[in-house]
């Protein structure tokens, strides 16, 4: 199975009030409203004053680009944010494989709830000579919270233990293959890892390990010259604590890097024994409509995952209109700029289209929110399936980018 993960750009928070969008705010402390020239990857565009629009020449331009037969089956929708009005619908409550658009999922029902500011916690404990690290779900480890540990061990150290109890279920799931851990698409899912378990690197896709709350254990061992290394259940008095970054962090990572292990961690952060259940049930309380759905990971990793474009794109114009799942927006990739999207829109939407991609063998997907040229907000989910992956791609950026133009 061929898969494509890349990388995305952390955006700002919309400021929308009425369901209009009033505003950007960049990380970079600009407020760029409809500049001359496509913004660059620091700085988000909504324009303020929408003109009236052409939603029937909108329209019969995206129903043209539709029809492109390198979408194979295509699943999708489009809503004018600004007015509410349906662009365009397409099988849109048809469930289909969706490949890393699920990690939207994933990222909305962790900001619904845990909260932006929200921590994981690995404490350390010691008794006598053992150290034992109670492994909590942090795959962000790095060197500088071993080295905290490390420091706070007390006198000598023969042997280093971790818990890893937390996360009791299957650590590998339907769908994925054993090849994609060398190919540095995954990794088991234990709740302690060191930058995500990558061999020899601190990021992108490089190969993972086979065994990455072991190896843990064993990082804290060699700094502290413990020549034992196990598994073994928390006991004596806790020493120390490391956190890890705050939420809304993780998810600007794990959008950027399209991150399967980082998105796995998350929603086991959520749920420990259902994960993908407990988004389902999140998002449903939340009034999002899941009929359909059906999700066997909480990355889009595995091939037997099923979703309609609709939830989607819905996930997106919410993302739009309501603070809580703003910060949604800012994980997104920049069209041409960064991400998933760096190498892609050449021409028009460059700068303009935010959005998640999604790549499997046959599968191609975008969704994200772009601003018309027309001052008007587009939302969009795009699904093609049982198509090529790269003919695909343009004909989904096609349409994107048609909304950039929208008149």
């Amino acid at each position: 199975m061929s898969k494509v993960w890349i990388s995305s750009v952390v955006l700002s928070a919309l400021l929308v009030t009425g369901g209009v969008a009033a505003g950007v705010v960049a990380h970079s402390n600009r407020i760029i409203v409809d500049p001359p020239q496509a913004p660059t990857s620091s700085d988000v565009l909504i324009p303020l004053e929408p003109k009236q629009s052409d939603a029937t020449a909108l329209q019969a331009r995206v129903e043209q680009l539709a029809q492109n037969p390198a979408l194979g089956t295509l699943g999708a929708q489009i809503t004018d944010v600004t007015t509410g009005e349906t662009i365009f619908t397409q099988a849109a409550t048809t469930p289909m494989l969706p490949a890393s658009s699920v990690k939207t999922l994933t990222a909305a029902a962790a900001l619904l709830q845990l909260g932006r500011q929200d921590r994981i916690e690995t404490p350390l404990y010691q008794d006598g000579s053992t150290l034992i690290i109670k492994a909590s779900g942090d795959v962000w480890l790095d060197n500088t919270a071993l080295d905290t540990m490390a420091a706070a061990a007390q006198g000598e150290v023969t042997e280093v233990l971790i818990d890893t109890s937390i996360w009791q279920g299957a650590n590998f799931l339907p769908g994925w293959e054993q090849e994609d851990i060398a190919a540095g698409f995954i990794a088991p899912i234990e709740p302690a890892m060191l930058y995500g378990a990558r061999i020899g690197a601190e990021s992108g896709d490089v190969p993972r390990s086979a065994t990455p709350a072991a190896d843990v254990a064993k990082a804290l061992a060699q700094r502290v010259g413990a020549a034992s290394v196990g598994f073994g259940a928390v006991r004596g008095a806790e020493i120390a604590s490391v956190s890890s970054p705050v939420l809304s962090q993780r998810l600007e990572e794990m959008m950027e890097e399209s991150d399967n292990v980082m998105a796995e961690a998350i929603g086991r952060e959520l749920s420990a024994t259902d994960p993908t259940g407990e988004v389902l049930r999140i998002l449903n309380a939340a009034g999002f409509d899941t009929q359909g759905v059906t999700l066997v990971d909480n990355s889009g990793l595995s091939t037997n995952n099923r979703l309609p474009a609709a939830l989607l794109e819905q996930l997106m114009r919410r993302a739009a209109t309501d603070e809580t799942l703003r910060p949604l927006l800012a994980t997104l990739p920049t069209a041409g700029s960064t991400g998933t999207l760096e190498d892609r829109y050449p021409n028009a939407g460059r700068g303009w289209v935010r959005a998640k991609t999604g790549t499997l063998t046959a599968v191609t997907a975008l969704t994200g929110v772009v601003p018309g040229q027309n001052g008007h907000l587009y939302s969009f989910a795009l699904i093609s399936n049982d198509s090529e992956i790269l003919p695909a791609r343009a004909a989904v950026d096609a349409i994107a980018a048609a909304l950039r133009e929208a008149p």
